[in-house]
């Protein structure tokens, strides 16, 4: 009896599979945008075999699913519009209703990307005047895994988590705040609907949202697999997170259960967060992360354009926008956020990437500043100009070259916009100088013919300038001009590479 008890629940296991119902990932539903211009992927699963067929707005595809019950196809490309309803149809029909065509951000990173509009400046009136009904919002749940997930993890209770709200005032206060002002920005200046997918982590690292096989395939990189969990000692918030984890570790050992993941363990929250969004048809990614790596910073010089790379390459769309957010003066010790900053300034070599410097915009006192209004706005000129190809100055003055001549160091710039200009026009501040004793001191500064010069009476033989090379460097007030006001902050940099207090540190 026990025999046939097992074989008639295997047979209607079986039966069960032979007749299941096309199910789609979460991304897949009620209020969600599409991007437009492209052909966008749609996948899902359903029986071996089975014929499936999609259709929206008069556009038509079709697939038959494989012998793994996995099926994917294109469709379009779209043009922005709708509402549309979207239909799934194999064995059963699915249909998905107030569609939008438009385009799609990803918006990930740490605490300054998760932070949401209800905590930032002005959060009331922000609030109250909210009324987007093209702009939507999906919001991934928070997840940790040890594989690469196909789907969003399973929401137990009712809540904002994984699926698509419409933008107005009962539901924009749990929106990232630097992605909302950022489409919100974009939304006003293309008129077409546009979604927010917002993948963020508070106090995460750029490791733990990297694919590992980035990770083991990169000889510089595989180290971190081995020395992740040493980093918990470099800030005391960290060292009782990890000792949390470790109790449970050891909670779960006695118990028999599986080992638990840390939150910024190598590639668990690429595997949970971010490889459940992939293909999606997005247009590009906004990026605000970097605190958790300062303690690396020459580490990340390596690690963030790897990432960047293999996001794009898991997400097979081509080299699309990558914008990033530069970290906003904040003051702490040790003094490594320049050295961070510097390495978030290098992956500007990759294409298509832009980088939004916030040196002038944060708070002394708080790593969280509230002003992620101007946060976005410098995100969505970075968008007009790299995604939508639109002729603006999108970036403040970048450091491009050194001459030094009769004591004093002549400084070039590329995105000097309408020209260089000290904000205030009071005299150029932050600038400081050495000599080789790699001794700084406080330098003058003066602009002439949209180049800077820098001297000091005491260092009558320079060799190296730095601007702004401090977690919280002050009054720097180098812009770039447009027309005669000032208009974006120039980023931090220095001309020498005298080794940093972040090189030994792997």
């Amino acid at each position: 009896m026990k025999k046939l008890l097992v074989l008639s629940i295997i047979l209607s296991i079986h039966v069960c599979i032979a007749f299941a119902d096309i199910r789609l990932p979460e991304l897949f539903s009620n209020n969600m945008i599409l991007q437009r211009e492209m052909q966008v992927p749609v996948w899902g699963w359903a029986d071996p075999g089975e014929k499936i067929t999609v259709e929206l707005g008069g556009h038509f595809a079709e697939t038959v699913t494989g012998t793994d019950g996995k099926w994917k196809l294109l469709l379009g490309p779209l043009d922005a519009g709708g509402p549309f309803r979207l239909k799934i149809t194999g064995k059963n029909t699915i249909i998905i209703s107030n569609v939008l065509v438009g385009e799609v951000w990803v918006c990930s990173g740490q605490s300054n990307m998760a932070m949401e509009v209800q905590n930032c400046l002005n959060a009331k009136q922000e609030i109250s005047s909210a009324s987007y009904p093209q702009i939507r919002y999906f919001q991934v749940k928070r997840t940790k895994a040890i594989k690469p997930l196909d789907d969003v993890s399973p929401v137990e209770n009712e809540s904002g988590l994984n699926k698509w709200e419409v933008c107005d005032p009962t539901t924009v206060e749990h929106f990232t705040g630097a992605g909302y002002f950022f489409v919100r920005d974009l939304y006003k200046k293309l008129n077409v609907p546009i979604g927010i997918i917002s993948a963020s982590w508070g106090g995460t690292t750029a490791e733990a949202w990297t694919p590992y096989d980035t990770l083991e395939n990169d000889p510089e990189l595989k180290i971190i697999l081995k020395n992740w969990p040493d980093y918990n000692n470099d800030e005391e918030w960290l060292k009782e997170e990890y000792e949390k984890y470790l109790k449970n570790v050891e909670k779960a050992r006695k118990e028999g259960k599986t080992r638990p993941l840390y939150f910024n363990q190598p590639s668990v929250l690429y595997n949970g967060i971010i490889a459940p969004v992939v293909p999606y048809g997005i247009r590009g990614v906004a990026w605000y992360q970097g605190e958790s790596n300062c303690y690396r910073a020459y580490q990340y010089r390596k690690l963030f354009p790897a990432m960047i790379e293999q996001w794009r390459k898991k997400w097979g769309q081509g080299n699309f926008p990558f914008l990033f957010v530069q970290l906003a003066n904040y003051y702490f010790e040790p003094q490594n956020f320049p050295e961070l900053r510097e390495a978030q300034s290098m992956a500007l070599s990759l294409a298509n990437t832009a980088m939004v410097v916030t040196i002038d915009i944060g708070d002394s006192s708080n790593i969280h500043p509230k002003n992620k209004q101007e946060v976005g706005r410098r995100l969505s000129l970075a968008a007009r100009k790299l995604a939508y190809g639109e002729d603006l100055i999108y970036s403040g003055p970048h450091f491009k070259s050194m001459q030094i001549m009769d004591g004093k160091c002549r400084l070039s710039f590329c995105h000097i916009g309408d020209g260089l200009m000290a904000k205030g026009f009071i005299p150029l501040k932050g600038f400081i100088i050495a000599g080789t004793d790699k001794n700084f001191v406080t330098a003058q500064a003066r602009i002439e013919n949209n180049q800077v010069v820098v001297w000091s009476k005491v260092v009558p033989h320079p060799v190296a300038v730095r601007y702004a090379w401090a977690n919280h460097p002050g009054n720097c007030n180098l812009y770039n001009k447009s027309g005669e006001l000032a208009n974006l902050p120039a980023s931090p940099f220095r001309t020498d590479d005298w080794p940093g207090i972040t090189i030994n540190r792997k």
